[in-house]
């Protein structure tokens, strides 16, 4: 897929994902709007990209997003397809949020089982390290920005609301695992 061909559009209402147990096993498919309505546990992925320096690349969501609009989250976030695999959704959500072309997925730190704080989500955390140019999805991402890990700590200490509540808790999780 060449940056062109990028996904214009914030969501799609009617793709459809994969519906897991409590266990993360596939148990079923539904529509987004389904999964989300109902409250089903699904699959997400976080991706941290951090530069050579140690800071940690942002992104605030669009406006046009449907849940956290205009708030930060991780450099870039996204479902699991019905069918596809966390690495995959990893590699496939960095290109398509940020702009960001691997050679092969970025690497798995942590995983979350599903809870309240990922909104429902198993989540596996990834984080690579990556100097070169973004080029953002303008119908998901409204703006990008570094933070250094101590400052951006502190900043959703100070203003958490200015975040999305599952990268906030996804933070926390990073920051005890030791950030860099």
């Amino acid at each position: 897929m060449s940056l062109k061909d990028k996904p214009t559009s914030a969501q799609n209402e009617d793709e459809v994902f994969d519906v897991v147990d409590e266990h993360d096993r596939v148990i079923g498919q539904a529509k987004r709007k389904d999964v989300h309505a109902r409250q089903l546990l699904h699959r997400a992925i976080h991706v941290l990209v951090f530069g050579e320096d140690g800071r940690v690349f942002l992104q605030k969501r669009s406006m046009a997003k449907d849940s956290s609009p205009g708030l930060w989250d991780s450099s870039c976030s996204g479902h699991l397809d019905a069918g596809e695999d966390y690495d995959a959704a990893a590699h496939r959500e960095l290109f398509e949020e940020i702009g960001v072309k691997l050679s092969q997925p970025p690497d798995r730190w942590f995983y979350v089982t599903a809870r309240a704080e990922t909104g429902g989500e198993f989540v596996w955390v990834y984080r690579t390290r990556y100097s070169g140019a973004f080029q953002l999805n303008s119908a998901e991402v409204e703006a990008g920005a570094w933070y250094e890990p101590d400052a951006l700590t502190a900043a959703i200490s100070e203003s958490p609301e200015r975040f999305t509540r599952p990268f906030r808790f996804l933070w926390s999780q990073a920051v005890a695992r030791g950030v860099s």
